[in-house]
C-alpha cells in the first residue's frame, strides 16, 4: 500500500504543481485523485510532512516571492495572481512564511536577486515554475528532511528565496570559539537561484554618519556561495549600501576564516540588516559575528559603490563620431 499511496500523493502534487495560479483548492485536489477526503488527508500529510492545503498555500507563497523580486508587479495584482482574496490576507501569509511583509522582502532582498544574476544564468517565471512542477518528488525528500530544523538562535529569524530548500539552526559539534555556532544548509537539490539566510535588522539611528565593519568567522563544506552580508535601509525600505560579498564568494569546503564587510552608515538611515547567507547545495558555518565603528582608513566593499565607480565622468560620443579605436 505504501508504493500505491506514494503515487497518489505524487499525482496530486503535479496536480497542485500546474494549477497554482487557478482557482485549485483541497477539495479539486481530494476529486483528482479519486480517494476519499479523510484518507487523502491522513495520507498526504503522513508523506509530505503537511496539509495539502499547507503545500498549495506555500508552494504559491515561494513563486509570489520569486515574482517580488525578479519583477515589477504590484503586491496586489501579486497576491490576485496567485489566489488570494486580497493584499491584505498575501501580506499575513507571507509574513507566517517569511518573517517580513511583501514590501520588506522586495526591498530588502531585490539586491540580493540582482547579484544572483551576475553570477549564474537567471531563470524566467515560467522556467522556474516549470523546475518546480518537475521536482515535486525533491519537494517531498526535502519536507523530510526541514522536519530537523529545530531551534534558532534567539534574535535570529530565517528567510530567504525557496526557504524550504534551507535549514538552519545551531550546531554544538562545530564550533570556532565557545561551545556553539550556527549553520545554513541547503539541502539536495537546492535551487542555485535562491538563497537561504540566518539574519538579524535593528535601527541605524545611533550609526548614522559612521562606518561600520561586520565580521564573522565562516567554514564551509562543499557550499556552492556563501558568504556574510550587510545591508542600509532608507526610510522607504530602500537599500542604501550594500555588500553580500559576491564578488569574493566562499566555495566549496573551506576551514575557519575570518570575513568582513564594512558599509557607510549615511545621515538618511533608518534600519541596518545583516547575516549569513548561502546560494545552492552545501553548508556554512558561522561563528563569532562582531560590528563595530572602524575609522575611513579601512576601505568599504560597498557593491553599490564599486558600480558608481565605474561610471565614466562625463558624457561621452553625443553626437555619434567616436570609434572603438579612439575609445581605446
Amino acid at each position: 500500500m505504501w508504493v500505491e499511496h506514494k503515487e497518489w500523493v505524487q499525482e496530486a502534487i503535479r496536480y497542485m504543481e500546474f494549477h497554482l495560479k487557478e482557482d485549485v483548492e483541497f477539495e479539486d485536489v481530494v476529486q483528482h485523485t479519486a480517494v476519499s477526503r479523510f484518507h487523502f488527508h491522513r495520507i498526504f500529510k503522513e508523506h509530505v510532512g503537511i496539509s495539502a492545503t499547507a503545500y498549495l498555500r506555500e508552494r504559491r507563497l515561494t513563486l509570489a516571492a520569486m515574482e517580488l523580486l525578479s519583477t515589477n508587479k504590484r503586491i496586489l495584482d501579486i497576491s490576485l495572481e496567485y489566489r488570494f482574496a486580497g493584499q491584505d490576507s498575501f501580506s499575513r501569509a507571507f509574513k507566517r512564511q517569511y518573517q517580513m511583509t511583501p514590501q520588506q522582502y522586495r526591498s530588502g532582498f531585490r539586491v540580493f536577486q540582482r547579484t544572483q544574476k551576475e553570477v549564474g544564468s537567471y531563470m524566467s517565471t515560467n522556467e522556474y515554475e516549470t523546475e518546480m512542477g518537475q521536482n515535486y518528488k525533491d519537494y517531498v525528500e526535502q519536507q523530510e528532511m526541514q522536519k530537523t530544523q529545530s531551534e534558532l538562535p534567539v534574535g535570529w529569524m530565517f528567510t530567504g528565496m525557496f526557504p524550504n530548500q534551507y535549514q538552519a539552526e545551531l550546531d554544538r559539534l562545530v564550533v570556532h570559539r565557545g561551545t556553539v555556532s550556527a549553520t545554513v544548509k541547503g539541502l539536495a537539490n537546492a535551487n542555485s537561484q535562491g538563497f537561504g539566510t540566518l539574519m538579524q535588522m535593528f535601527k541605524a539611528k545611533k550609526y548614522q554618519g559612521k562606518r561600520l565593519r561586520l565580521t564573522g568567522f565562516l567554514k564551509t563544506k562543499e557550499a556552492q556561495t556563501a558568504g556574510l552580508w550587510m545591508r542600509v535601509d532608507g526610510k522607504n525600505e530602500e537599500p542604501l549600501a550594500f555588500d553580500n560579498m559576491m564578488n569574493r564568494p566562499v566555495m566549496g569546503t573551506k576551514d575557519w576564516a575570518q570575513h568582513d564587510v564594512v558599509l557607510d552608515i549615511g545621515p538618511l538611515a533608518e534600519a541596518i540588516a545583516f547575516g549569513v547567507i548561502l546560494s545552492g547545495e552545501g553548508q556554512v558555518w558561522v561563528d563569532g559575528i562582531r560590528i563595530e565603528e572602524v575609522d575611513n582608513s579601512v576601505p568599504v566593499t560597498d557593491s553599490f559603490l564599486n558600480e558608481d565607480h565605474t561610471l565614466p565622468e562625463e558624457p561621452l560620443n553625443l553626437d555619434f563620431e567616436m570609434t572603438r579605436s579612439e575609445e581605446a
